[in-house]
């Protein structure tokens, strides 16, 4: 993990001079927001092949409904940053990237083939924050000069530490640790590989330093002229 975190501060360190002068895109996941999940995106183009990309998101979702139970709580927030490389050059095509960010949550854990079901989850709830780092795959295309459409996967590991309630709200004193303490201890830790981010983003660039900015007056002449 620490050779990731190494690698993620260096290409920072060496695109930081370059931001300012970057093509910058602003996106919003469409998939995410068909669920009320909030999932804007700001991507820089720092080089022929690479980008940074700054990844919000936010569920405020305090509980949802899922088959019979409506005590699904779904609140959490996440902040991760991500560098890019694109094969093809322009920021354009299939691209691999690298994450890292940290998250806050208050959530009811999933469990996927357990019990005879795809999905389900427990019945309680878990309280805390955590840290992820990992690797993804996208694919870009650029349209009508300055649109682009963005599909995109991310699987990382993730460090969580939280507090366990049952679904009354009453925190549970005695959850399953990996090592059980002496003493009561509400407070507990995890590490495992999950889905950090899916999604297909449209967006459009909002700044491009090779293009110079035209005044109002300039663009309605353009405007007539083309008429």
């Amino acid at each position: 993990m620490k050779r990731i975190y190494a690698i993620l501060l260096a290409v920072a360190m060496i695109s930081v001079p370059t931001v300012s002068q970057a093509q910058i895109y602003a996106k919003l996941n469409a998939l995410y927001a068909v669920v009320g999940v909030i999932n804007p995106q700001f991507e820089f183009i720092v080089g022929p092949h690479s980008s940074i990309s700054i990844d919000p998101m936010f569920s405020p979702h305090k509980t949802i409904r899922w088959g019979d139970r409506n005590d699904i709580h779904a609140m959490c927030g996440i902040l991760q940053a991500e560098y890019r490389f694109y094969i093809k050059r322009e920021a354009r095509g299939f691209y691999v990237s690298a994450n890292a960010g940290m998250q806050a949550f208050d959530l009811t854990r999933p469990y996927i083939f357990q019990g005879g079901k795809f999905i389900s989850f427990e019945q309680g709830f878990g309280r805390g924050f955590g840290l992820m780092t990992g690797i993804g795959i996208g694919y870009t295309h650029i349209f009508k000069e300055r649109w682009v459409v963005d599909a995109f996967f991310a699987f990382d590991r993730m460090w969580s530490w939280y507090n366990d309630y049952f679904a009354n709200g009453e925190i549970n004193l005695f959850p399953r640790h990996q090592k059980e303490p002496k003493y009561p201890d509400p407070f507990n830790g995890s590490a495992e590989w999950l889905p950090s981010k899916i999604g297909v983003s449209i967006g459009y660039k909002i700044f491009d330093p090779t293009q110079p900015r035209k005044s109002c007056k300039q663009r309605r002449i353009e405007k007539m002229l083309s008429k």
